[in-house]
């Protein structure tokens, strides 16, 4: 049920990001959008177990993969931005 539940979280977590962060190098996509969100919630699951903010088995809340899902929806325009640009 965790894992479901960060997915169901990181859906959700992927919207708003995508409200926080609107930008050209941000993947236009409402399915990417929200698979990157999912990533996002799951990066946040990790760091925040790694860092003994969430007990093993507790999945990040919504703030949580709200700042998971922003993490990597730069890290993914910081990415493509790179790869659009001539050399």
């Amino acid at each position: 049920m965790s894992i479901l539940w960060t997915i169901i979280i990181g859906f959700i977590a992927g919207v708003i990001a995508k409200f926080i962060m609107p930008g050209d190098n941000e993947p236009a996509g409402f399915i990417l959008t929200t698979i990157l969100g999912i990533v996002g919630a799951f990066v946040a699951t990790y760091l925040g177990q790694a860092l003994g903010w969430y007990r093993p088995g507790e999945g990040a809340g919504l703030i949580g993969a709200v700042v998971g899902a922003v993490i990597v929806l730069f890290a993914y325009g910081f990415v493509v931005g790179r790869q659009r640009r001539p050399i």
